[in-house]
């Protein structure tokens, strides 16, 4: 069983006991997290797709530690022009790890499909309308040669 889950703006791909490395939350280490915007569920092949999330479905964590990520160095420069500029980042995250997805709601069946009653119009006696007569165009004139 795994389920998509959206947990601080980023979709993961989770399932029971992995460990998964999100952006910085702000829960102690050692207290326990639930998530509610799960967006699909997969229970042995029974599919459950959201719109946008699953009602009554989530997912119940454990952080484990708050840490930095690896370094990550930015450097730009211009050739031939002195241009030079070196930038670090190291990214605030937080371990933890998944105990449980819940599927609280059903599967939604589909609706039924209602069919649309089309009213017909009263059927009338009286004749249709006779369309317009197309106008001939008059003959042209033939040119007559003179000559002298």
């Amino acid at each position: 069983m795994y389920a998509i889950v959206e947990i601080a703006g980023q979709q993961f791909k989770v399932s029971k006991d992995l460990k998964v490395y999100v952006h910085r939350l702000a829960n102690e280490e050692g207290s326990k997290v639930s998530f509610d915007k799960v967006l699909l569920v997969d229970d042995k092949g029974n599919v459950t797709l959201g719109a946008p999330a699953i009602e009554g479905a989530s997912v119940e964590a454990k952080v484990l530690q708050h840490l930095k990520g690896d370094k990550v160095i930015i450097f730009k420069k211009k050739r031939r022009k002195g241009y030079k500029k070196r930038n670090g980042h190291r990214q605030y995250l937080t371990q933890i790890v998944i105990e449980g997805i819940t599927v609280g709601g059903a599967k939604k069946a589909a609706a039924p499909k209602k069919e649309k009653v089309v009213a017909e119009a009263p059927a009338t006696e009286a004749a249709p309308k006779a369309a317009p007569k197309a106008k001939k165009a008059a003959p042209k004139a033939k040119k007559e040669d003179t000559k002298e």
